[in-house]
């Protein structure tokens, strides 16, 4: 029954540098490839950009007058319907 006693071991401060300085290599390294992954990207031009936006907007004003009118036809048909069984009873 005896006890044993585990000492902790003690990083030796040149361990900690040699760590601090391969991750330092490792963010340097990752910011150099986001910025040439970002370079390779095909950007659209300004002239495109307006075109796309224009036709997004304009898209989107049709579809929801679309919607809207259709809404209408549908409360029209609706109320016709409650008007004529409110006649037929």
């Amino acid at each position: 029954m005896g006890a044993e006693v585990k000492s902790m071991e003690i990083k030796k401060p040149q361990q900690a540098t040699n760590e601090q300085i391969i991750s330092s290599k490792k963010i340097r390294d990752f910011i150099g490839d986001v910025k040439s992954e970002i370079q390779k990207i095909n950007w659209t031009s300004r002239d495109e950009l307006i075109f796309y936006t224009k036709l997004v907007v304009g898209a989107t004003f049709s579809f929801g007058m679309a919607i809207y009118f259709l809404d209408l036809f549908i409360q029209g048909i609706l109320s016709s319907l409650n008007y004529v069984l409110h006649l037929v009873s």
